[in-house]
């Protein structure tokens, strides 16, 4: 399957990274931050009680993605949770360069407006290092998914991994990429 150019990456190249170096004034076009990777995580703690939960989980996660994910499994056993080491508790998928740009691109101008009353993300949800965790309720906001095939409604991570030294960096580089982030009272 070719990927046709990515018209994300083009606005990094023309007009992203010339507005970092402006704002931040960065000695080197190397300097400025840009997206490393993005990872998509869902738990599922209900994959102990029914193992078909993983196959569905795992066949949304790659219509999504674009990728197929891997079963991530339990480290140690917990007795309280009847957890015993090795058993399957999720699915990842880590994209890089240009399925990255174009999930990135479907998450930013198609899948986040379609959420019900949708005002934005949090533009709190930064780690200190430059990256950047956004929740998601529901994989039914994807349009790839169909919503008659869907077993039940899950919830999952996105990571949005930067190179970007400080929180203020990774938010400029976000919200020029056009992340929708929420407008903060008082700010």
């Amino acid at each position: 399957m070719s990927l046709k150019s990515n018209r994300l990456k083009e606005i990094y190249d023309k007009d992203i990274a010339p507005a970092m170096i402006k704002k931040f004034s960065y000695k080197s076009v190397m300097a400025v931050p840009k997206i490393e990777k993005i990872v998509i995580n869902m738990g599922l703690g209900e994959a102990k009680d029914n193992p078909k939960t993983i196959e569905n989980a795992t066949s949304d996660m790659a219509i999504i993605a674009g990728q197929k994910p891997i079963v991530t499994r339990a480290k140690k056993s917990i007795a309280a949770f009847k957890l015993r080491a090795g058993m399957p508790i999720g699915c990842k998928v880590t994209l890089r360069g240009e399925k990255m740009y174009n999930f990135a691109d479907r998450l930013i101008n198609i899948s986040l407006p379609r959420v019900r009353d949708f005002r934005g993300v949090s533009a709190d949800s930064f780690d200190g290092r430059g990256n950047y965790t956004l929740g998601v309720r529901e994989q039914i906001m994807f349009p790839e998914i169909q919503y008659d095939k869907i077993d039940k409604i899950r919830g999952m991570d996105i990571i949005f991994v930067t190179t970007a030294k400080t929180d203020e960096e990774a938010r400029e580089l976000l919200r020029l990429f056009g992340m929708p982030f929420k407008k903060q009272e008082g700010k």
